[in-house]
């Protein structure tokens, strides 16, 4: 017997996980060893694992590893029988042939999804015959970043099993010198305190984790399947007013600026906060606790602002005011005050922020402005390129604009074009439990100018990454990287000319930090320097249009290609001894959602923090469905939870309740109908609670389906399917009391209280008992009392139809109906003359087919197990039937 999906996990920088889950009698995992090399904050990590097949028949091994979203693979291999099979990188473009084969054979194709807040997860798998053995081995690269005065390694271990032979060796070589080395994390323990040794000497430093087997299993956060935590190796270098660190050879160098002691520049900062309705509930509390504490650390030279906005803009003060006792205080009342209502005019909150901070010129200081959102812009001007185009005039250049997409919801891309356009960054905020340290933690990043104005010269040199910066912070690090020209190194000259306060400051003296290296370290500065001109050619594209835009991306394709890195613009392609399936690697850019199976280079989109409901299949939220499991019918489809956490692989939702819970109930249809005369139905997914592949089934008839009753009020929720094949719901019906209903359709909203009936089509806010509800564009927003539901309207062929997602889940647990039902799980326990799945103890037969994913925007395809509705649900579809919306 095997999972589904089985993983061991690698987090962070090194984040080291291994093959799927089996018996472990089946096969098991001898040997399991990280590698990083970190060299002038360069990171190369090589993960290798053995694993021997124990059974007399041959079994598909899978290899799962998961690796930070900043870092390039640039190597995979597999030896299996003395032969070497080597992962090849070509152009997405010409990968797709590969990829449509691998997905028309119904194996797995995508091979990379995001996983959390800073991951993405590489997976592929190899038949090895009996009594023989695999070696995987994964290399990627990454630059670290230097954040609030340390750069981190972040080390995941979670196995699934103990490991006869698991090590865990980093060696940091740092030119600088290293100031400080200390190991963290749950699974640096008493327990485990024996297995950590940390060796730090001058410029060099070395952490070794060996754990034994037994304490594989007896330290806090282990058991009968492995370790599941995590270690975290934190450091900085050495660090003075100078020139910096810098690295040469004959070719190329990288420099590390990061100048310390010197004075703060005040500055003048305008918080533009997002109180639309879609912050309604935890992220409003947290953002105002996140501001209140943010206010609190303002310095009493700075200057500040503050405005909230959603189709209106509220000003705490129209202009710029000193951070003194008596404006905090005030700020701090106006910040207590904050609450959720209303549109979204993103266009006319930061235009007028910009107008706070022209208005207020201050020699020798710094401003910047800070936009929190959670979702993309609903009233005013929602035309992406002019807001863009406006913000781009308004600030000119003068100050940076940093932007916090807060959750899923929000268009990141629009968010990150903007802050990059503007000298800034885009960060997104995950709706979790610490979404207010978070919130600090980046104020925390920007609190503390040092330096504006920042120009990095280098007489000698050409092919230069990025060398103005408006800005430099306490904590944070500036790194350049180029081409030495006509390899002369005698006359490469560096210099950085920067404002200091008031006065104008130059760097240039050299010292001792500055390196010129042998040859074996030129094709170590090389990669830095591809590393990083490939990472800002890739933001630089997003900025552009048009030929020049079409430039940029040939560019940084070359360079992906002849380094071999894996980046939104190549693919790798995994070969396998002959007779397997070819898989493609794809990485995916931020904010997509890529599982196996998907259409080549296609996002799953963003998550929502609700339940929903999409195309046509139910997505619960939490568990596995109760109820015997019954025989064939119509079906839902479950996704996990968005639980105050990082979201989980493939696009799937964690499974914790509460307020800020998401649940997403998915919509989907079959490709094709073969016959004209075939039945009309619709597919729906239901996910499961890990990254394994969803299941669906199929719903045949324009039936009436109870989406949400609640017990102990007399409020429910009805919906009416469509009769189009493919399709959604027609009509939801929300009934407040016996004699009051508000009902949903494409056109508009209905409200009957009573013998009174009213229409309505335009954005009003609606307020029927307790029942509240707005429509914005192709979304309603309904609130009653602790829910809330967004009733999405998507289009098909030119036919609309309902999608209802459930946002904020009831706190009372006898909420029935399909927007509270909870996620399947389930293990596959055959796979050949036909795959059987085991469901709430029972083996169920499935095949593999495809399905529509309504709940999302881009309405990907997605692989999935399909099964009677029954199997599924393991209940009768009939519960889940009513004959009267």
């Amino acid at each position: 017997m095997e999972r589904a999906v089985v993983q061991i996990t690698l987090f962070g920088l090194l984040l080291a996980l291994g093959t799927t889950l089996p018996n472990k009698d089946d096969w098991d995992i001898y040997s399991f060893h990280i590698n990083s090399t970190v060299n002038s904050r360069y990171a190369t990590t090589v993960i290798t694992s053995r694993v021997a097949n124990r059974m007399d028949v041959s079994k598909e091994i899978e290899f799962h590893v998961r690796i930070p979203k900043n870092a390039f693979i640039s190597k995979f291999k597999m030896l299996i029988d003395g032969q070497e099979y080597d992962g090849v990188v070509k152009a997405k473009e010409q990968a797709k042939q590969q990829y449509a084969q691998a997905v028309s054979r119904g194996q797995s194709a995508g091979l990379v999804s995001s996983v959390g807040r800073t991951l993405e997860e590489f997976k592929t798998s190899v038949t090895v015959a009996a009594h023989k053995k695999v070696t995987f081995e994964l290399t990627y690269e990454e630059l670290l970043k230097r954040r609030l005065g340390k750069y981190e390694l972040q080390i995941h271990a979670q196995p699934m099993q103990p490991v006869k032979d698991f090590k865990v060796d980093v060696y940091i070589n740092e030119n600088a010198g290293i100031n400080f080395i200390e190991v963290k994390g749950g699974l640096s323990t008493n327990a485990m305190a024996n297995a950590i040794t940390k060796t730090h000497v001058d410029k060099q430093a070395w952490v070794y984790f060996y754990p034994t087997e037994d304490q594989q299993k007896t330290c806090d956060s282990c058991g009968d399947q492995g370790m599941n935590g995590d270690l975290v190796i934190v450091y900085d270098v050495n660090r003075d007013t100078s020139l910096g660190d810098i690295k040469r050879s004959a070719g190329y160098f990288v420099h590390h600026f990061a100048p310390s002691n010197l004075p703060r520049i005040p500055k003048n900062v305008v918080f533009i906060i997002d109180q639309s309705g879609s912050m309604h509930g935890r992220k409003i509390t947290q953002t105002r606790i996140a501001l209140i504490h943010i206010l609190n650390d303002l310095a009493e030279d700075d200057h500040f602002g503050l405005i909230t906005f959603d189709s209106d803009i509220f000003h705490w003060k129209r202009e710029l005011v000193q951070a003194n006792k008596e404006n905090l205080n005030s700020a701090k009342t106006f910040a207590r005050g904050i609450t959720d209502r209303g549109a979204t005019d993103i266009n006319r909150a930061v235009l007028e922020g910009a107008r706070m901070l022209n208005a207020h010129p201050r020699e020798g200081s710094a401003s910047i402005l800070i936009l929190l959102t959670d979702g993309d812009p609903t009233t005013g001007e929602t035309n992406l390129e002019r807001i863009h185009s406006n913000v781009r005039r308004v600030i000119a250049d003068k100050f940076p604009l940093y932007c916090l997409g807060f959750g899923f919801d929000v268009n990141f891309e629009f968010l990150e074009k903007m802050s990059l356009q503007n000298n800034g960054v885009a960060r997104r905020i995950y709706e979790d439990s610490d979404a207010d340290l978070q919130l600090t933690g980046f104020y925390e990043e920007v609190a503390t100018p040092l330096l504006t104005d920042v120009t990095m010269i280098y007489i000698g040199a050409n092919n230069l990454t990025q060398t103005n910066f408006s800005l430099y912070y306490n904590g944070s690090e500036i790194v350049v990287a180029g081409q030495i020209t006509d390899n002369e190194i005698e006359t490469f000259t560096p210099q950085v000319i920067a404002v200091s306060t008031s006065k104008r400051v130059v760097f240039s003296e050299t010292n001792t930090t500055v390196d010129s290296t042998g040859t074996m370290s030129d094709s170590h500065i090389q990669r830095v320097w591809a590393y990083l001109t490939v990472k800002q050619l890739l933001e630089k594209e997003l900025q552009l249009s048009g030929p020049e835009k079409e430039n940029v991306k040939n560019e940084a394709l070359r360079l992906s290609l002849k380094y071999s890195f894996v980046t939104p613009l190549t693919s790798m392609v995994v070969t396998k001894p002959q007779g397997e399936n070819t898989d493609v690697l794809h990485k995916p850019k931020e904010g997509e959602r890529q599982t196996s199976g998907l259409p080549f280079g296609q996002p799953i989109g963003r998550l929502t923090p609700w339940t929903s409901l999409s195309g046509k299949g139910f997505s619960p939220a939490s568990g596995s469905i109760p109820g015997p499991p019954v025989t064939r019918g119509q079906g839902f489809y479950t996704a996990s939870g968005l639980l105050p956490g990082p979201p989980v692989a493939g696009g799937g939702l964690s499974t914790q309740g509460g307020m800020g819970t998401g649940y997403a109930i998915v919509p989907t249809y079959k490709p094709t109908i073969a016959a004209t005369d075939a039945p009309l139905y619709h597919r729906f997914l239901l996910k499961t609670v890990n990254q394994s592949l969803p299941l669906c089934f199929d719903v045949s008839g324009d039936v009436g389906l109870k989406l949400l009753h609640h017990p102990n009020r007399e409020m429910s929720v009805n919906g009416e399917l469509d009769s189009v094949a493919h399709g959604g719901f027609k009509r939801i019906v929300i009934h407040v009391k016996p004699d009051q209903h508000i009902e949903v359709d494409t056109a508009g909203i209905t409200v009957r209280d009573g013998q009174r009936v009213t229409s309505h089509t335009g954005q009003d806010l609606l307020t029927i008992g307790s029942v509240t509800v707005i429509r914005r564009n192709k979304e309603i927003d309904v609130a009653a009392e602790d829910s809330r539901m967004v009733i999405l309207v998507q289009e098909k062929d030119g036919e609309e139809f309902l999608w209802p997602v459930l946002r904020q889940r009831p706190s009372d647990t006898s909420v029935t109906g399909i927007l509270a039902l909870k996620p399947a799980v389930y293990e596959e326990v055959q796979q050949t003359p036909i795959t059987k799945l085991k469901i709430n103890n029972q083996d169920i037969s499935v095949t593999r087919s495809t399905a529509v994913d309504h709940s999302i925007v881009s309405s990907p395809t997605l692989d999935c197990w399909l099964l009677s509705a029954e199997s599924a649900l393991h209940r009768p579809l009939n519960d889940f039937i009513v004959s009267q919306i």
